[in-house]
């Protein structure tokens, strides 16, 4: 139970889907009276709180004056909650066909949903530019953003996590006077409707499916039958080189998940 080793990242795959979406946002200053392009730069991205980030400028003061004056984002994951909305069948699985190997599948229950809490914040210098990374924010979250997560690769589970952006803030903090301001700061937050899975294993194939009716009274006049199922190949599956031509049991012992198969059934009374 508890204690088995698995580790599908699906945390931290939320988390870089997550801070992804940006880290390409790209600031320009121009020219108040031509309108010309002066300089133009790709705004910095870092994991972690604002107090992080400050201390690290205070710290290097060559990084300080480089950065002071360029707007920068941060982000951190702030919690994380179940989101009983979402929940499926606790019982339900999944399979999948392991791709170098034909007689095997795997098989994973269903994932838990989780909504995870994201804080993004902008620092700057100057409100102008502040706003340029604002509004490349902004207008793409009404108020959601949906994503596709490759969770596990190894069951080719891929879902839509929507990024919902929940609120918006801001602060300006001054210094000591009218002529120096320290820093602008935009807080935008975020929960992220997604998952967490548990680990998954390999069954065999079932190549045979029994069912046993009963019809009558229990105890008199009862009548048992017994159905048995088994798949029957549709196409001639012998290796490569070894085709025959021919569809038969031989094929029928041999065929895989990915095979054109159907089913043969026969009746029997018990």
């Amino acid at each position: 139970m508890l204690g088995t080793h698995f580790y599908n990242q699906a945390i931290r795959k939320t988390l870089v889907s997550f801070g992804t979406l940006f880290n390409n946002i790209v600031v320009e200053k121009k020219d108040p009276e031509t309108g010309d392009v002066l300089s133009r730069y790709k705004v910095p991205l870092s994991y972690g709180p604002k107090e992080k980030w400050l201390a690290r400028l205070e710290q290097n003061p060559e990084l300080r004056k480089i950065a002071i004056n360029k707007p920068a984002i941060y982000f951190e994951m702030t919690g994380i909650n179940y989101d009983s909305s979402r929940k499926q069948a606790p019982v339900k699985q999944y399979r999948t066909i392991i791709p170098d190997n034909g007689n095997e599948v795997r098989v994973q229950y269903v994932p838990v949903p989780y909504t995870l809490d994201f804080n993004l914040g902008i620092l700057a210098k100057d409100q102008n530019e502040g706003l340029q990374v604002l509004e490349q924010i902004l207008p793409f979250f009404q108020p959601n953003f949906n994503v596709t997560v490759n969770f596990i690769p190894d069951m080719n589970e891929k879902k839509d996590v929507a990024i919902n952006l929940t609120s918006v803030n801001y602060s300006d903090t001054w210094d000591d006077n009218f002529q120096d301001r320290r820093e602008i700061d935009w807080q935008l937050n975020f929960s992220v409707d997604s998952y967490i899975y548990g680990p998954y294993n390999k069954a065999d194939i079932i190549r045979k499916a029994i069912i046993y009716e009963t019809k009558g009274d229990l105890q008199d006049n009862k009548r048992v039958t017994r159905l048995t199922y088994t798949p029957k190949a549709e196409e001639d599956v012998a290796p490569v080189g070894a085709l025959d031509g021919v569809i038969n049991e031989l094929d029928d012992a041999i065929i895989g998940p990915g095979d054109d198969f159907g089913f043969s059934g026969e009746i029997e009374l018990l």
